[in-house]
C-alpha cells in the first residue's frame, strides 16, 4: 500500500528518524490487586515485527493497550516513537494515535456502518475530503483484496472477512506503527493462515514496525520463515526459491506470570534450552 499523508493535526507531532520505534522501560500494571505485568522491559526497532507469545492471561493483549495510551501503567517508562507517553496529555495522544493502527480482537466494526466508512471512520475524523477518503479506502480494501465488499455491511461479512475489514482500517493512514492484538483469533486454520499472509505482505511490503499477539504457534512461525514476495504477489512455498527462511526483521517477546522470559531472534528462540519454553513450543 502506497504512503498516505497524516492529517494536519497528526502532523503536529515530529517523528524521529532514529531510535526504536517502542520502548519499554520496568513496566508495571496490576489489576484489582493482582499483578499483571512486572517490571517489563524491551525494544522494537524501526521495521522490526515483534511477536507477542504466552499464555492465556498473562498480559499480552494488556501491553498492546499500554503501547497505544489506552491504559497507563502503576510505574515505569513508555516511549513510542521516542516520546514518553505516561505522562502525555490525551490531546497529544490523540495526534499520536493518528500515525498508529490498531487491529483489535474480534474486529470491533461498527454494525451500523458499511465496509467503507468503518475503513474510512479515521479519515472521516480527520476531515478528508469524500473524493479523497473513498479513493484511499479503495486502495485499503484492494490492499486486503476485499474491494469487492466495499458496500457490505458486517453482518453480511464472514469472520475472515471482518477480520481483513479491521486490517483495512488499521492500514488505511499509512501509519509508522502497527498493533495487531490476535488477528487470527477464532478463525479457522485455512482463513488464518489468509490473514497472517495479509499481515506478511503489510510487513515485506510497507516494513512498516508492528506488534503482533497470538495465540498460535503455527502463525507466529509462519511470519518468522515466510516472505511475501511483492513481484509474485504471494506468500511462496520453501521449494519456490530463496524467499524461505528466517526473516530477520522479525523477532519474539514470550511472556509468563507476568514477566519476560525470552526476547530475541527466531533462531535463539528455536535453540533456547529453557525448560519452559521448550515444553510451550513443544
Amino acid at each position: 500500500m502506497s504512503e498516505t499523508n497524516p492529517s494536519s493535526d497528526a502532523a503536529a507531532i515530529d517523528l524521529p528518524d532514529k531510535g526504536p520505534v517502542v520502548e519499554f522501560k520496568d513496566v508495571s500494571i496490576t489489576f484489582d490487586v493482582k499483578p499483571v505485568l512486572q517490571n517489563i522491559s524491551f525494544t522494537v526497532e524501526r521495521g522490526e515485527t515483534l511477536i507477542l507469545l504466552g499464555p492465556a492471561g498473562c498480559g499480552k493483549s494488556v501491553l498492546l493497550k499500554l503501547a497505544n495510551g489506552l491504559l497507563a501503567p502503576d510505574s515505569g517508562s513508555i516511549k513510542i516513537f521516542g516520546q514518553e507517553i505516561t505522562t502525555m496529555p490525551e490531546a497529544d495522544l490523540y495526534k499520536l494515535r493518528a500515525h498508529i493502527g490498531m487491529v483489535f480482537q474480534e474486529s470491533a466494526l461498527f454494525d451500523s456502518l458499511t465496509v467503507e466508512d468503518n475503513v474510512a471512520y479515521r479519515l472521516h475524523e480527520e476531515h478528508v475530503a469524500e473524493d479523497e477518503a473513498h479513493k484511499r479506502v479503495v486502495e485499503a480494501l484492494k490492499f486486503v483484496e476485499l474491494e469487492q465488499a466495499i458496500d457490505k455491511f458486517p453482518s453480511e461479512l464472514s469472520g475472515g472477512m471482518r477480520r481483513r475489514v479491521s486490517i483495512a482500517r488499521a492500514i488505511i493512514s499509512g501509519p509508522d506503527l502497527i498493533l495487531y492484538d490476535s488477528p487470527t483469533g477464532g478463525l479457522d486454520p485455512i482463513t488464518s493462515t489468509t490473514i497472517i499472509e495479509l499481515v506478511m505482505k503489510q510487513r515485506d511490503v510497507s516494513h512498516t514496525t508492528s506488534l503482533l499477539v497470538t495465540h498460535r504457534l503455527q502463525d507466529a512461525f509462519v511470519m518468522a520463515t515466510h516472505r511475501f514476495v511483492p513481484d509474485k504477489g504471494m506468500v511462496p512455498l520453501p521449494k519456490d526459491g530463496p524467499n524461505h527462511g528466517m526473516d530477520e526483521s522479525t523477532k519474539f517477546l514470550m511472556l509468563n506470570e507476568g514477566g519476560v522470559v525470552f526476547h530475541g531472534t527466531t533462531e535463539e528462540l528455536m535453540k533456547s534450552t529453557d525448560p519452559w519454553i521448550k515444553e510451550y513450543l513443544s
